[in-house]
């Protein structure tokens, strides 16, 4: 009997795939993963939230798209939410220049494939962020968005539907579920 073996990789082997590959990769603990592909719904759905948070937070924030990498040095995690929110100057990694260390809020949009992990294993990274006060999980089957928020007492998660706004304290900002998915064709399951 034979058992698998588990590659290693240094951030520069990342590094390195980043620049060779046209697919977004993530990095954790020594292992590279390929991230899935969206589907239509998913990419209009990133590109709302973007367009929604720039615009309520213009003169603030700068909200970025899923082309800025995310490093969390704690739990050596890089990945590429679907948003990013930053307020203030950037700041990147020391190991690497191009991933962002304080984003105030993060975006992802769900799918089926990645929905258990983002609202698990990637929130629970997230949460060592000292710079982070939000994350906003955009469900892709239904009109619904689900708000993880830093309070002085802990994470707090609310949802709001269909006909409700988020409201968000930090950044200071609302998002109407309506507008968000005004015109978008959702996921089916």
């Amino acid at each position: 009997m034979t058992s698998a073996r588990r590659l290693h990789y240094s951030y520069e082997d990342y590094l390195r795939a980043l620049e060779m590959n046209d697919v977004k990769l993530e990095f954790c603990d020594g292992v590279i993963y390929a991230m899935a592909g969206g589907t239509p719904a998913h990419a209009a759905l990133s590109a709302a939230a973007i367009r929604h948070l720039g615009n309520a937070l213009a003169g603030r924030c700068i909200a970025y798209s899923s082309d800025l990498s995310v490093r969390i040095d704690a739990t050596d995690l890089s990945t590429f939410p679907d948003a990013s929110v930053i307020c203030g100057p950037i700041e990147t990694s020391t190991m690497d220049k191009n991933a962002a260390t304080n984003p105030a809020l993060v975006v992802e949009v769900t799918s089926r494939p990645t929905e258990d992990d983002d609202r698990g294993e990637k929130l629970s990274h997230y949460k060592q962020l000292p710079s982070l006060k939000a994350v906003l999980f955009v469900s892709h089957r239904t009109p619904r968005v689900t708000l993880v928020e830093r309070t002085p007492q802990g994470w707090d998660e609310r949802e709001f539907r269909a006909g409700e706004t988020v409201t968000i304290a930090e950044p200071a900002c609302t998002l109407p579920v309506d507008a968000l998915y005004s015109g978008i064709t959702l996921d089916q399951a």
